[in-house]
């Protein structure tokens, strides 16, 4: 199918790909735009894992002081260079992962930080409730493990619904990024603080 300027226009102005890329997923999804976006998301994504393991040493440390000034929030978001760490895309992404650090309450950047003692403590209370709840001991290790998934998806700041968009995890915001700005991005760590807690 002949892929036309004004489609590969409309294409970068949702996607933010490149001219090449756009006409590309044109040509893959027969035109379709959504699906376009679709591919161009995929790729995107595929492209980021792969930068995963790049050293980051740049970045930035960011705040966020909700209003009435009760909840505050600092968290150290890193890249590859300054010249990303200074783009606006960057700072916007370091700004949202403030604010909904403020609004979620994560305790650990990723399930890698969980401590151990803090995960024989859950399981510990998970067992017990399903133990009291009259669940036979054989399916109880089962439950334990779904339990422990959801206090990670509770817990964890990556494993996070986005509070601005339920449909993705913060995990899921920052791997968009990389794939638009071009470089690996991490949390590095955060501080969150709050008054009468």
């Amino acid at each position: 199918m002949e892929v036309s300027a004004e489609m590969v226009k409309n294409l970068r102005q949702q996607s933010g790909a490149g001219i090449m890329e756009c006409k590309n997923a044109l040509k893959e999804t027969s035109g379709d735009i959504e699906e376009a976006v679709t591919f161009l998301r995929k790729k995107g994504l595929a492209k980021a894992d792969k930068k995963a393991d790049r050293k980051t040493s740049e970045g930035t440390v960011c705040s966020y002081i909700h209003p009435g000034s009760k909840v505050g929030v600092m968290a150290q978001v890193l890249c590859e260079t300054d010249f990303v760490a200074n783009t606006p895309d960057f700072q916007q992404l370091s700004k949202d992962i403030c604010m909904h650090i403020a609004a979620s309450k994560p305790r650990f950047v990723s399930r890698d930080e969980v401590t151990g003692d803090v995960l024989e403590k859950e399981k510990e209370i998970y067992a017990a409730q399903a133990r009291d709840s009259g669940k036979p001991e054989k399916i109880i290790d089962k439950i334990v493990l779904g339990k422990m998934d959801k206090f990670y998806e509770e817990n964890c700041l990556l494993e996070q619904k986005f509070i601005k968009d339920s449909e993705c995890t913060i995990q899921e915001l920052i791997k968009q990024n990389i794939a638009t700005l071009g470089e690996n991005i991490l949390v590095e760590n955060f501080c969150r603080f709050e008054i009468g807690n």
